[in-house]
């Protein structure tokens, strides 16, 4: 019920945020009838003179939009006509830049002019413009002109235009910001239910999707007038934080769908991807907000070319794991289409030459509502599905409890619990089985004791711990059973026999050697193979690594027609069987060992 409920009051906030954003796309363009845009640019070295370049016709391009950072000052020259009402303010996009100087040329030649260093630039109440008043224009003036010392981004070219006055918080203003408000307000509520859930869950996708969330929200308070609304900080200061954020909010996304996508669901390495692109959006984000001038003719093309690798592979990661079944995947490939359509507008545009940048901020904030909202209805799921999960294996090991399904010595479940649970094993995916047996185990009971022989099997239970993708069962005896899934199953197997040394001699010290184990393994059997003939087989291929030496591993090739050892797998050497008594399989192989001996010398006879 909570869940249904859940769903449609957020697809019903995401409908009316679309409708709210058509509302709040007019006033910003409302004003623009009266706005001024530049004619002609130029551009020059810091040590020329304004006056001197002004006065140069032939250094000014007139007619055309593409504009050029390769020079160190930028000129924008603004003509003011009879019919124009007088400017008072030039706006433009923030971005980093050294200083603005700003002259008023009248008819009769008369200049008045205004230097603002990039420390004295003000935020404008319209999202990520920036402010500076024009010195005296009367009726007189001829011209406007803009020069920008080293402007390290062509929106701040592109976007300049000179006001008549001030943006105020007038009725069109305040729907606007009404809008990114209850936005910004929608964008809570995630934060109220991961708050919630993790702690239920403690899955680290909660916190991931807590910071992506943040960062979303920061991005919207940076970008739009409410930063200056509530707190009216410099436009430069605005400037690198909006970088650092952005880098931020693309590095959270991809820990987030790192850790979010079920396990099995996407490939390994397209998972390790996810985590290098959050390492690499960081360092581009704190780099170029750090570093603005370092190649600023080319940095901001570079900067935004170098997300194109990221929003590759996080297509490519969403497109695999819906290949691949997950139900994670289906909410982030609809939650994410705007911001991805925000993305390709802003690399497109920013890096093709002779397209204006465009940063498409109402679809980014569209695409904030959509990406959250619809990524909280996943990770609902997430959470209603985990919590099934967890509450049939809280069932299903009570149920095992009850039914005596445990060693008692090992805590391990016994043979009749991989007997009468191996079909279900099987469908969940658990398709190798590894038999493994110690080596000279009767020895040390001889030697040292059932006591001691005793602490020995629990140390070796303890090392074939069981998680998720592995059960281990004791069959009885020094015999263990392993069931392990996954792509990696034989490694995890090998693994857990090449731990039994060391774990038995940190928990039972003072045995005088090592403890060691023989295993055998069969994988990839058909789906209806019974446990019966499984483990005859894998029970075969253990005597075969007891006959080959011991402390070591036979796999069954996939057809199982015929017998393959590993080597890589092979880490440990080999022992030879101590003198006296042996465990019953290596009692066994000893005997074999002899029959096949006394065998071959009779056919040399």
């Amino acid at each position: 019920m909570f869940w249904n409920d859940l769903r449609k009051a957020l697809v019903a906030a995401v409908l009316s945020l679309v409708m709210l954003a058509s509302l709040g796309a007019a006033p910003l363009d409302a004003a623009e009838a009266r706005d001024i845009r530049s004619s002609c640019w130029a551009s020059s070295s810091l040590s020329e003179d304004l006056g001197s370049v002004i006065h140069s016709p032939g250094r000014w391009a007139c007619g055309e939009r593409i504009y050029s950072l390769e020079g160190e000052r930028a000129l924008l020259r603004f003509e003011i006509g009879p019919r124009d009402a007088l400017p008072q303010y030039l706006f433009t996009r923030r971005s980093a830049l050294a200083a603005v100087h700003l002259l008023a040329i009248d008819r009769d030649g008369a200049m008045r002019q205004t230097s603002l260093s990039a420390d004295e630039l003000r935020s404008a109440l319209r999202g990520g413009y920036f402010k500076a008043p024009l010195p005296a224009v009367t009726r007189d003036t001829l011209q406007v002109v803009v020069a920008i010392d080293l402007p390290s981004h062509q929106m701040t070219l592109e976007r300049a235009y000179l006001s008549p006055s001030d943006i105020a918080l007038g009725p069109d203003l305040m729907r606007s910001l009404l809008f990114l408000a209850i936005l910004a307000g929608m964008l809570s509520m995630p934060l109220i239910f991961n708050a919630a859930f993790y702690r239920i869950l403690r899955e680290p996708f909660l916190l991931w999707h807590s910071m992506l969330t943040i960062s979303l929200l920061l991005t919207i308070l940076v970008s739009s007038g409410l930063a200056v609304v509530l707190f009216d900080p410099p436009a430069m200061t605005l400037s690198w934080m909006t970088t650092v954020i952005f880098g931020l909010t693309v590095a959270s996304g991809a820990m987030f769908t790192h850790s979010f996508i079920e396990p099995g669901r996407m490939h390994p390495l397209l998972r390790r991807a996810l985590f290098w692109c959050a390492v690499w959006a960081m360092f581009l984000g704190t780099s170029h907000a750090a570093f603005p001038f370092v190649g600023r003719q080319f940095q901001s093309t570079v900067y935004t070319a170098a997300f194109a690798p990221v929003l590759i592979i996080f297509m490519v990661s969403v497109a695999d794991a819906l290949l691949r079944g997950s139900r994670a995947a289906r909410f982030q490939a609809i939650g994410y289409i705007p911001v991805l359509m925000t993305g390709l507008v802003r690399l497109v545009t920013g890096v093709v030459p002779g397209l204006q940048s465009n940063d498409a901020m109402l679809l980014f904030y569209v695409g904030c509502a959509c990406e959250v909202l619809f990524t909280t209805l996943g990770v609902a799921d997430r959470f209603m599905t985990i919590k099934r999960q967890r509450d049939s294996a809280r069932f299903e090991a009570d149920m095992l409890e009850r039914l005596s399904e445990r060693d008692a010595l090992t805590g391990l479940l016994n043979r009749r619990a991989i007997e009468q649970n191996f079909e279900r094993f099987r469908s969940e995916g658990y398709r190798t089985l590894a038999v493994l047996d110690l080596d000279h185990f009767k020895a040390i009971n001889d030697v040292h004791g059932h006591v001691v022989g005793d602490a020995v099997l629990k140390a070796v239970a303890e090392a074939l711990h069981a998680d998720p993708q592995v059960h281990a069962f004791r069959l009885g005896g020094e015999e263990f059973v392993l069931l392990v899934r996954g792509e990696d199953a034989q490694v995890r197997a090998e693994r857990r026999r090449q731990a039994i040394p060391a774990v038995v001699a940190n928990a039972v010290p003072g045995l005088g050697r090592p403890v060691t184990a023989s295993m055998g393994i069969t994988d990839d059997a058909p789906p209806n193979a019974e446990f019966a003939a499984l483990y005859e087989q894998a029970d075969k291929l253990l005597y075969n690594a007891k006959l080959a030496g011991r402390n070591r591993t036979q796999i069954a090739s996939a057809q199982g027609s015929e017998m393959t050892r590993i080597p890589s797998l092979i880490l440990l050497p080999s022992e030879p069987a101590p003198h006296g008594e042996h465990g019953s399989k290596d009692a066994h192989v000893h005997r074999s060992t002899h029959r096949q001996t006394e065998s071959a010398a009779a056919s040399r006879r």
